[in-house]
């Protein structure tokens, strides 16, 4: 397998990339992660380290600051201490993200993580173990909180992107305080 190498200037060549279509047409023509699926959306402008520890399937949304880690470097403090000596390695894993998932803003997931598929990350949650087929986990360590077929029902009515239109604001702001007065 062909391992992708980035340099200071992969990285920041990468984080100005101005859309997730741009971000996502680089990451296939430079075959970064181990497997890329299709319709992705890769909002975050983080390549991770180890991505060919990473597989993405197909439908797959990933929010702003992202964070994918395959590997911790806890070895490091480990071999530092009075007894360590060099007896300790990095540890890392694999991560898959199955299809039809979406990861929050901000979340972490961590080595030897599954995720999916019809599921779903919450913006900030820290991911340590697998997230079972169809779900909502959020929280640290994230847990399941909700599933995906009921958070479908629930934004079968949300509003078009295509109709927010700065009219529509007056209505958005009227229905976000009267939900707030009971």
């Amino acid at each position: 397998m062909k391992r992708f190498k980035r340099s200071v200037w992969d990285r920041a060549y990468f984080f100005t990339l101005s859309s997730s279509k741009a971000r996502v047409k680089y990451l296939k023509k430079h075959k970064v992660f181990a497997e890329m699926g299709e319709n992705i959306f890769y909002q975050s402008r983080e390549i991770p380290v180890e991505p060919y520890l990473i597989k993405l399937h197909n439908n797959i949304a990933i929010a702003s600051s992202v964070h994918i880690v395959p590997h911790d470097i806890i070895h490091m403090v480990l071999n530092w201490s009075k007894d360590g000596g060099d007896n300790y390695h990095i540890h890392m894993g694999c991560i898959e993200i199955m299809d039809n998932v979406f990861l929050g803003s901000e979340c972490m997931i961590l080595p030897n993580v599954k995720i999916g598929p019809n599921a779903i990350v919450a913006a900030g949650a820290v991911v340590t173990k697998d997230v079972p087929e169809g779900t909502i986990v959020g929280g640290n360590p994230a847990r399941v909180i909700g599933s995906f077929d009921d958070l479908m029902e629930k934004r079968k009515g949300d509003i078009n992107v295509s109709d927010i239109k700065w009219e529509r604001a007056d209505d958005l702001w009227t229905e976000f305080e009267q939900t707030r007065l009971s």
